[in-house]
C-alpha cells in the first residue's frame, strides 16, 4: 500500500517565492497547497487536513501571527513554521507566543527549510507515540503520569506530584537519554517561553531532582544552551 504523502500548507504572499517553495516541496515528495494571503490560508485550513503549516508573517488580510493563533484555537498540535524577513527578538517571541514550532528568517536556503520540516515531523511523530504511555520506570521509581504519582519500590514511598511537576517529568521521560529542548518544554507545558516561565521551570527541575536523588542511576542534567537530559 502506497504511503500517504505529508500535506503542507504554505502561506506566502510573494507569489514568485511561493511557487518556488511549492515546486521544491512537491519535488521532495510533499503534497503542498499554496495560499497567497492569510484569509485564504485560514479557509484552506478549515477545509483540508494538513500535517504541517509554513506561514509567512507579513501577509495581507490576515498576518501570519494572527493566522497561527486561529489555527491553534482549532488544532493545538499542528506543527507551524514561520517564514519572515523580520529577525528582531520581539518578533521571534511573538512568533513563539502565537504557537510556532520553529522560525526561519529570510533569506534562507531551500535545504534549510527542508531540514527544519523533517526535524519537526520526526519529533512530533515520536511524541505522538510516546504520548500514549502513562507509566514509566526510572530505576526503583515508577512514575504514573495519569495519577501523578512517583513511587519508590525500595523505600516503599509514594509522592503525589503537582500537575506541572508531572507534565515536566513526563516530557523528560518521553525524551529519556535525549536532550529535551528548553523552549520546546516551555511551549508544551506553559504555552509561552517568556523569562518568568523559564525561571518557574527551573524551580520544578530542582524539585524533580530532589525527588529522584535517592536513585543513583537517575539524573537530570543541564545541557548548556539547549535544555535538559534525563539520564538513566
Amino acid at each position: 500500500m502506497k504511503e500517504k504523502k505529508i500535506k503542507v500548507m504554505l502561506a506566502e504572499d510573494d507569489q514568485n517565492l511561493g511557487m518556488l517553495l511549492k515546486e521544491y516541496l512537491i519535488a521532495k515528495g510533499y503534497d503542498t497547497d499554496l495560499y497567497i494571503d492569510g484569509e485564504k490560508a485560514y479557509y484552506g485550513f478549515i477545509n483540508n487536513h494538513f500535517d504541517i503549516c509554513i506561514l509567512d508573517v507579513m501577509m495581507p488580510k490576515k498576518d501570519g501571527f494572527t493566522l497561527a493563533k486561529d489555527i491553534r484555537l482549532n488544532n493545538k498540535d499542528l506543527p507551524i513554521i514561520f517564514l519572515t524577513a523580520k529577525s528582531m527578538k520581539q518578533d521571534v517571541f511573538e512568533g513563539f507566543k502565537s504557537g510556532a514550532d520553529d522560525y526561519i528568517s529570510k533569506p534562507f536556503s531551500m535545504e534549510e527549510l527542508l531540514f527544519r520540516i523533517e526535524a519537526i515531523l520526526r519529533r512530533t511523530r515520536k511524541d505522538a507515540v510516546k504520548e500514549e504511555l502513562t507509566v514509566f520506570q526510572l530505576g526503583a521509581f515508577t512514575f504514573d503520569s495519569h495519577r501523578q504519582i512517583l513511587a519508590n519500590s525500595k523505600l516503599n514511598t509514594e509522592t503525589k506530584l503537582t500537575t506541572k511537576e508531572s507534565d515536566l517529568l513526563k516530557l523528560l521521560c518521553m525524551h529519556a537519554n535525549e536532550i529535551l529542548e528548553r523552549n520546546y518544554a516551555l511551549k508544551a507545558i506553559w504555552y509561552d517561553d517568556n523569562y518568568f516561565n523559564a525561571r518557574s521551570m527551573d524551580v520544578y527541575i530542582t524539585k524533580l531532582r530532589k525527588y529522584l536523588k535517592e536513585e543513583s542511576g537517575i539524573e537530570i542534567i543541564n545541557v548548556h544552551g539547549k535544555g535538559y537530559k534525563l539520564v538513566m
